[in-house]
């Protein structure tokens, strides 16, 4: 199973400009998890720091018990061991064919003979659909394939928490299509925790198990996907709806005088899109495991939750939400 990630206080800036400040949040071991926001939110700067490559100025981020802002390198480079990255362009070496991308981890990190090498190589390939491809160079394949072979060198140390660059960027719809079906059969097959960045809202109504979004260097909620898709936060609906009325402006956000303008038009709030059934997993490999421990921990907390979040949860989850011995207590500060 994927391990918890636990984010406490994070305030990260660049000279004077600050980023984000005061991030909490957790992501679920073994869940799905998405964090949305328009253009130049931080959410990468996010990611990175994540995963220990940024020091933010406070706050820390936990895995299996490490700071990886603040513990002893040694120990941060262990913890990363636990990391598998997919970057937005694939991040692939161009005078390597796929084979020789996906191995390089292996090569680089471990110790392990050819033969293994090829094995596992080859394991990740079938799984993100390459077989046939892996001597093909970079420039020889579409963008689309790119991505999958960046994820699939993500996956070959064997990792319990992925995380996910924008994997929608360049493709068209139907990629992206597969692209969210892969990541959901991904958690299925190894059970990691994962945080995908996106502007996609495609992928964002189907892929997750929770959301969170980046706003005017705040994280403006962080929870399970019904609590943000469900929102009339008027940023939240803003974007979901990709409506012009609304705090988001061409720059990252709008002015007072725009707003008050918009206001004294009459404009209301974007109505919420429909909440929409997340994706099942591809026939043949059964239930995720997430699945069970998300239904006790979001039945756990529904009376913490915005009225319209868990009406939507007892829709999904239905007789479930409404058994006395499914409310559980609230796990690991997740919402």
């Amino acid at each position: 199973m994927g391990i918890e990630v636990k984010v406490e206080g994070l305030t990260k800036s660049f000279g004077k400009q600050q980023i984000w400040q005061d991030v909490s949040l957790t992501l679920p071991a073994g869940e799905v998890s998405v964090m949305l926001g328009p253009s130049g939110t931080g959410k990468t700067v996010f990611l990175k720091s994540l995963i220990g490559l940024l020091k933010p100025e406070r706050g820390r981020v936990l895995v299996d018990g490490v700071d990886m802002a603040r513990s002893p390198e040694r120990d941060i480079m262990e913890a990363r061991k636990l990391f598998g990255l997919m970057f937005q362009d694939g991040a692939l070496f161009g005078s390597m064919n796929l084979f020789d991308n996906i191995a390089f981890p292996l090569r680089e990190h471990t110790k392990k003979k050819e033969s293994e090498i090829r094995r596992i190589v080859m394991e990740r390939i079938d799984v993100v659909g390459l077989l046939g491809a892996e001597g093909k160079l970079p420039g020889e394949i579409s963008g689309g394939m790119r991505k999958r072979a960046g994820l699939a060198r993500a996956l070959v140390l064997d990792p319990q928490i992925i995380l996910c660059d924008e994997p929608d960027s360049g493709l068209d719809p139907v990629r992206t299509a597969f692209i969210s079906q892969l990541l959901i059969d991904l958690n299925t097959q190894i059970d990691a925790t994962m945080l995908i960045v996106t502007h996609n809202l495609d992928i964002a109504a189907t892929v997750p198990d929770n959301m969170g979004m980046l706003f005017r260097r705040n994280l403006v909620t962080f929870g399970p996907r019904e609590v943000l898709l469900t929102s009339r936060e008027p940023v939240v609906a803003q974007f979901l709806t990709a409506s012009k009325a609304g705090p988001i402006g061409m720059s990252e956000e709008k002015d007072a005088a725009t707003l008050a303008a918009e206001a004294s038009g009459g404009g209301a709030v974007p109505v919420p899109r429909e909440l929409v059934p997340q994706l099942q997993p591809s026939p043949g490999l059964g239930e995720r495991a997430a699945v069970a421990r998300r239904r006790a921990r979001v039945l756990g907390m529904l009376d913490t939750l915005p009225a319209s979040a868990a009406a939507a949860i007892r829709a999904t989850y239905g007789s479930d939400a409404l058994e006395p011995t499914a409310v559980l207590p609230r796990a690991g500060g997740a919402l």
